[in-house]
């Protein structure tokens, strides 16, 4: 194709396409006969050369004929130079057709991309250094010397020995061949000669090795390459030392560029990019050297630029320039650097700091408007602010993904501040809330409590003989991941979440209580030898013996009762008559409550052994799944050394560090109501507690009991069981790929490539969810795939539709070494869709 060619097809002929009309200015009238040319009977060349007055004419009349659809495109050639400023345009007869067909982008040139030089480097790629020589002699070369360009070069035995016949397409194959491009590589030296010519006249480099074998030549070449490409995006001046390292000309950018960009975008060769650049990195100390450069430009080809960008995106959120973060993000959220583990989890724990930071600061400014009563403070909570609480959990979850790592505390600054936004948020919300709890008492009216749930959706569908329906008592399921679960049960039936308020004071020993049949009128809580003891009509719940007996003793042999966990792993089989199944889970507050630093990850179990246990439900022929919570939690991260409240003085029962009931003084860091109006009923007279988010201990990270949306609002879910709605597995190929066909790991955090592969034409609008485990010889999981990007942070799970694909980093087990199975699982029947056999090869 000559340049003529090119420009025709090239640059006029898709914007004629887009915009049907396209006005071409050219003062050097250079391109007059490549747009005369392009006449025909669908299109309509004007040609305003001799007489504007006329070509005014035709150009009206032609865009008549295009209005009535007898031409399908106009070309317009000017032999001047494009208006830019308003009076110009006003001036210009032909700027009109510019602007009805697309405010100007239906003309030419737009930009230094349309430059003569630009387009001449895009027709010539394989010849960027011989067209910038050509244009620094002379700045309006002829069609004709363009079209010369390359016509004396040929690489015969590079062509044979490689298979491949464009410049760039051999220089990407010396540095990256294949198998069979190997084999012919070593197999003679006939093609080194060739070689030495090629890439002096294609990027200016003279091979100083003397050797002539594949492995001296790439490891020369790769050095050139990375590094040039390095320099040309480098803003600042090249440091002195680095000042003789061979690099290519200016001329050879475009084709530097386009080769790095190839390297790091194939997943083919992600890997050996990622291995070389580490490399040239510290072959040329490029870290230290550069240590005091600040602005690295745009590119990270090298590792130590991208940790650069990330020190500056976190620098920009400590000075509160989300805008700059965002950028940065932007920028490198493709970046190769994410497909090694440890980055990706520095670039996620940055994603959601910035996340909480700006849902912190949006919410923060819409509080003012829901602030007159309890019930609007509430709505707010539920429709809106519960979003705060999910992204600080997630944030959370970043930190505790990532914190075993950062050894030299880089990332603990940032942590700071987010957790303090945060928690100013969150007290002025409290504030708020302990106000209104005074003036207005505890449950709202018109809302649904929790003593009413069981009376109210489970008592009416055993009312008939025949249903089955399970009750889930889940302990601590905050109201935000009742959203997340909501959304992961939609495919097992029709779900329904709702909002419950929960029995103060919310801790596991009332709020299960309250859960039971007949808690709205009998549930009583009083005090017995110094303790609290919760009763229904007089018979004592403070069990789980004695809870399920009030159970039992209503519904008799149509009642059974288990973990749900044990449930799940089939430890017990449901029995014949069965029509209310109980099952309880405690593994979320049994987590925070021992291990409050990693708890945040056990949420994604404990939610991913509900769903498992509504599937499993739905084969065993239960209709209806109940799913209430006792309370809620609150994250308490961002307290520092100190921030306690004093307790009261007085006779009180201190419930959880977080609040009292009993009797005493009053004082201005507590509210303080009766029993009654805080809805219970109790022989101790009051209810106490911090106006704050303060406990009466320090170092409490995880906590519930008081009095706060997040301990308060609880989610009650209900779900009508039927047909699954997940596309069958045979409809379409999950994949598994490590590193090219790598068979071992050697990072406790390795990235693997899933995809979805179509299998059917009536897959492809469906949407696969994949749960991602890695488990050893017995089954046991040894790890899993690290929340964030791609992977949900409340459910461990990737969404992908057919033809997608996803790098997940999968975090394993620091305990952990030996041979193991990754597995894609479908998250609801734990079946396998395909797996990937590796092994630990750690060098430390």
């Amino acid at each position: 194709m000559n340049i003529q060619e090119f420009i025709q097809e090239q640059v006029f002929a898709p914007r004629l396409e887009k915009h049907q009309v396209l006005v071409v200015y050219d003062p050097e009238q250079r391109y007059r006969d490549t747009c005369l040319v392009m006449a025909d009977d669908r299109r309509k060349v004007v040609d305003a050369s001799d007489s504007s007055i006329i070509s005014r004419a035709q150009a009206i009349q032609a865009l008549g004929e295009l209005g009535q659809q007898s031409i399908e495109q106009l070309l317009v050639y000017v032999p001047a130079a494009r208006p830019l400023e308003d009076e110009e345009k006003q001036k210009d007869p032909f700027a009109l057709y510019g602007a009805l067909y697309g405010e100007f982008e239906a003309a030419f040139p737009m930009g230094d991309g349309d430059s003569y030089l630009s387009i001449c480097l895009k027709a010539k790629p394989d010849h960027a250094t011989e067209v910038r020589r050509i244009f620094e002699q002379d700045a309006n070369p002829s069609f004709a010397v363009i079209d010369a360009i390359g016509g004396g070069l040929s690489w015969p035995n590079l062509i044979a020995t490689l298979k491949v016949e464009s410049t760039r397409d051999i220089l990407f194959s010396l540095l990256v061949p294949g198998d069979s491009q190997l084999v012919s590589l070593n197999a003679g030296d006939s093609w080194v000669a060739e070689t030495r010519e090629l890439l002096k006249a294609s990027i200016g480099l003279t091979l100083k090795t003397r050797g002539k074998t594949w492995s001296a030549i790439g490891e020369e070449l790769w050095r050139f390459v990375l590094f040039s490409e390095f320099v040309f995006d480098l803003p600042e001046p090249l440091p002195a030392a680095l000042a003789d390292v061979p690099r290519a000309t200016e001329a050879a950018k475009p084709l530097v560029e386009d080769i790095c960009e190839r390297l790091r975008s194939d997943r083919r060769t992600q890997a050996t990019y990622i291995e070389r650049a580490e490399a040239v990195e510290a072959e040329l100390e490029l870290s230290s050297l550069c240590d005091g450069i600040v602005d690295l430009g745009e590119r990270d080809t090298f590792p130590f630029e991208e940790r650069t960008f990330l020190h500056q995106a976190m620098d920009a959120l400590q000075r509160d320039d989300t805008d700059k973060v965002r950028h940065i993000l932007s920028r490198h959220v493709q970046s190769v650097w994410t497909g090694k583990g440890e980055s990706q989890a520095q670039w996620d724990l940055l994603r959601s700091a910035l996340a909480l930071v700006e849902t912190c600061q949006d919410n923060d400014r819409l509080l003012v408007e829901h602030t007159r009563s309890m019930e609007s403070l509430i709505d707010f909570y539920l429709a809106q602010f519960r979003e705060v609480d999910r992204l600080h959990r997630e944030f959370e979850q970043a930190v505790s993904d990532y914190d075993w790592q950062d050894t030299q505390g880089l990332m603990h600054p940032l942590q700071q501040r987010v957790r303090k936004q945060y928690g100013q948020l969150i007290e002025k919300l409290q504030l708020l809330f302990t106000k209104h709890l005074t003036n207005s008492g505890w449950p709202v009216s018109g809302r649904l409590a929790n003593t009413e749930v069981f009376d109210k959706l489970v008592g009416p569908k055993l009312a008939q003989s025949g249903n089955k329906v399970a009750y889930l008592m889940v302990d601590a399921l905050r109201y935000e991941l009742g959203v997340a679960l909501e959304q992961q049960l939609a495919e097992d039936g029709k779900v329904e979440l709702t909002s419950a308020l929960a029995q103060l004071p919310s801790i596991t020993l009332v709020g299960m209580a309250s859960l039971l049949p007949d808690a709205s009128t009998g549930l009583k809580l009083n005090r017995i030898d110094g303790k609290l003891v919760p009763a229904i009509n007089d018979q004592e719940v403070k069990t789980v013996a004695q809870r399920m007996d009030v159970i039992r003793k209503r519904y008799g042999q149509r009642f059974q009762e288990g973990r749900l966990e044990d449930f799940v792993r089939n430890r017990f089989k449901v029995e014949d008559g069965t029509e209310l199944l109980v099952l309880r889970s405690v593994e979320i507050d049994g987590h925070f409550e021992n291990h409050p630093d990693t708890a945040p990850n056990e949420i994604i179990n404990a939610l991913k052994r509900i769903r498992v246990a509504v599937h499993k439900l739905k084969d065993a022929g239960f209709s209806d799944v109940v799913i209430p919570t006792d309370h809620g939690f609150f994250m308490n991260t961002h307290a520092q050394a100190g921030d306690t409240c004093s307790k009261n003085s007085g006779d009180w029962l201190n419930i959880h560090e977080r609040c009292l009931l009993g009797d005493g003084a009053a004082d201005g860091n507590h509210y303080e109501l009766a029993t009654d109006k805080a809805g219970i009923r109790s022989d101790m007279p009051k209810l106490a507690g911090p106006l704050t988010m303060a406990s009466y201990r320090s170092g409490m990270l995880y906590y519930h009991g008081g009095a706060s949306l997040q301990e308060c609002v609880v989610p009650v879910i209900t779900v009508k069981l039927e047909a699954s709605k997940q596309a069958a597995i045979e409809q379409a190929s999950v994949v598994l790929s490590y590193k090219n066909g790598a068979k071992r790991i050697t990072t406790r955090l390795p990235v693997v490539e899933i995809a979805v592969e179509t299998q059917d034409m009536f897959s492809t609008h469906s949407d696969f969810e994949i749960l991602l485990e890695a488990q050893d010889k017995n089954g046991n999981v040894v790890g899993e795939a690290k929340p964030g990007g791609a992977v949900n942070p409340a459910t461990g799970t990737i969404t992908l539709r057919p033809d997608d694909k996803a790098q997940i980093t999968v975090k394993m087990q620091m305990e952990f070494e030996g041979k193991f199975k990754i597995k894609a699982l479908n998250p609801s029947t734990m079946a396998t869709y395909c797996q990937l056999d590796l092994e630990t090869d750690y060098t430390v």
